[in-house]
């Protein structure tokens, strides 16, 4: 639980906390910013084009996350709006997890940049690098082909036969034992590897 490290030390709860939400926000201006760009004006209608948390993620969202480590978020948009039916759908889901592959990059990049040293004073090596490994992880979370992910509604528009399973309980029922169980570390120890790989080359 990610409440155990407000205990155990503070400095890295916060930094924790502080990257997912930036994160998350981030991600879903990303899907705002492609949903735009394809002719949706709907996140500019609904306010949501905004750095606010509580607009992305809502409270209840941001109490999962302090307490149990688990958030989430949202950005309304009209696939009806968009220019292309199929492609502006598969844009505007993927724009998220890019996002987030984008800031991971640009972190290690940094780190690359600086040699681990990156204004010190301001900003640490060891931020960088949790930057990088919870937004890789992130990324390759959010691209499972599992409702309500985005990586399920790209998928879906190449196999369409696939959007029957839009609101199964199954997948939520999926995504539960993923985190339950842990079988979600399987992404931080990849990203991991990803991270560590990069920053050597």
């Amino acid at each position: 639980m990610l409440i155990e490290y407000l205990f155990s030390s503070l400095i890295l709860f916060v930094r924790i906390v502080t990257i997912l939400i930036f994160s998350i926000c981030l991600h879903e201006l990303g899907h705002g910013i492609a949903a735009i760009y394809q002719g949706d004006d709907t996140p500019i209608k609904q306010g949501h084009m905004t750095l606010n948390p509580i607009v992305h993620m809502g409270v209840p969202s941001l109490i999962f996350l302090v307490l149990v480590g688990m958030a989430w978020g949202a950005m309304p948009v009209n696939p009806h709006k968009f220019r292309d039916p199929k492609w502006g759908h598969v844009i505007v889901s993927a724009a998220g997890p890019a996002t987030n592959f984008v800031l991971a990059i640009v972190a290690v990049s940094l780190i690359k940049i600086s040699g681990g040293n990156f204004l010190e004073n301001i900003i640490s090596f060891d931020f960088l690098r949790l930057i990088a490994l919870f937004n890789f992880a992130l990324g390759m979370f959010n691209l499972l082909p599992i409702p309500p992910l985005d990586g399920f509604h790209v998928a879906s528009e190449f196999f369409p036969e696939m959007k029957s399973f839009a609101n199964s309980q199954a997948a939520m029922g999926l995504l539960m034992i993923l985190f339950i169980t842990g079988a979600g570390s399987v992404f931080f120890t990849i990203s991991n590897m990803m991270v560590k790989f990069l920053v050597n080359l």
